[in-house]
Parts: C-alpha cells; structure tokens; sequence
C-alpha cells in the first residue's frame, strides 16, 4: 500500500477514463460507425396516428354501446305478438325489442324472426338489414332466459343468405 502522498504506480492506476474522450459515448465513436449503427438497428413500433380512430369514431359526442335501442320498439306494443307468443306474459313482451323496418342488422350478430318460430337463429352477415314484416330480436338485446324460451334452447345458430 502506498503512503501518503505517494501513488501507487501499478498499469490499473495509469489508466485514465474515458472523460478526455467524451465519455464512454465518445470511446465508442472512436471504434464504431455510430451514424450506421443509428440506421440498422431496430426503433420499435412507430407512435400510433389518432388520424385513423379519428376516421372509424361515430360522429356523434355519445358513445355507443351498441345494440338497437334506438331502432326498435318493444314487443308488447305489437298486437299480433300477443297471439303468436301466448307462453310471454306482457312484462316480458315489453323485455323484447323488435327491429324496426330499415334497421342494419349488425355483422356477425345473431337475431330471430319472430314471424317464423319454427326457423333456428341465424348470424347476419354484412350489408342485411330488416325488411317490413320481419319481426327480428337480437339476442344480445335480450336476456338469456328470455332469449332460451324464445329459441327452445336445442336450436343451432346458422348463418342466413339473402336470397
């Protein structure tokens, strides 16, 4: 060990740091192509552009939850569900919402007729909309129980072609 004022004279000591050369930083620039480096290596994923969300986004201030509450009208008002439906008592008539003519039925949703009993649920597929006469339920306007009795249960959901 050296004594006061004395220094140790050993190659670690006569090693000087890099801070005459800018630092660790600069030592590497004196042994690699940095610009190269900056270019080649990978940056991750680019910031996300609100532009495109700004685009899809519903005009309107509300947000939308989907479903067709604004586009249907309850089951109990319609007179000729109380005879084709005589298992639903009113209070669950006014549960069911029934699409209005003109309504786009939503891609990929499942939906009944309820002027046809006998036919399964479907899944509608894009562009479909409700035509006057139908009487269409969407199951996720519904709740299950509902829904089960509406179905019988043992039905499968197929998908429906326009003809």
């Amino acid at each position: 060990m050296p004594r006061r004022g004395q220094h140790d004279q050993s190659p670690g000591d006569g090693r000087k740091p890099f801070s005459d050369q800018g630092g660790p930083e600069g030592r590497h620039a004196q042994t690699h192509d940095v610009r190269r480096e900056q270019l080649t290596n990978p940056k991750g994923p680019e910031p996300e552009s609100d532009d495109f969300a700004a685009d899809i986004a519903p005009q309107s201030g509300e947000p939308r939850l989907g479903g067709h509450t604004d586009e249907s009208i309850s089951a109990a008002d319609d007179k000729d569900l109380h005879e084709r439906l005589p298992m639903l008592g009113n209070d669950e008539l006014a549960r069911i919402p029934v699409l209005e003519s003109g309504a786009r039925l939503e891609q990929g949703g499942v939906y009944l007729n309820l002027n046809d009993l006998r036919r399964v649920p479907f899944k509608a597929i894009g562009g479909q909309q409700a035509r006057a006469g139908d009487r269409y339920v969407a199951k996720r306007d519904v709740d299950y129980e509902l829904w089960n009795r509406l179905v019988e249960e043992d039905r499968v959901t197929e998908v429906e072609r326009p003809a």
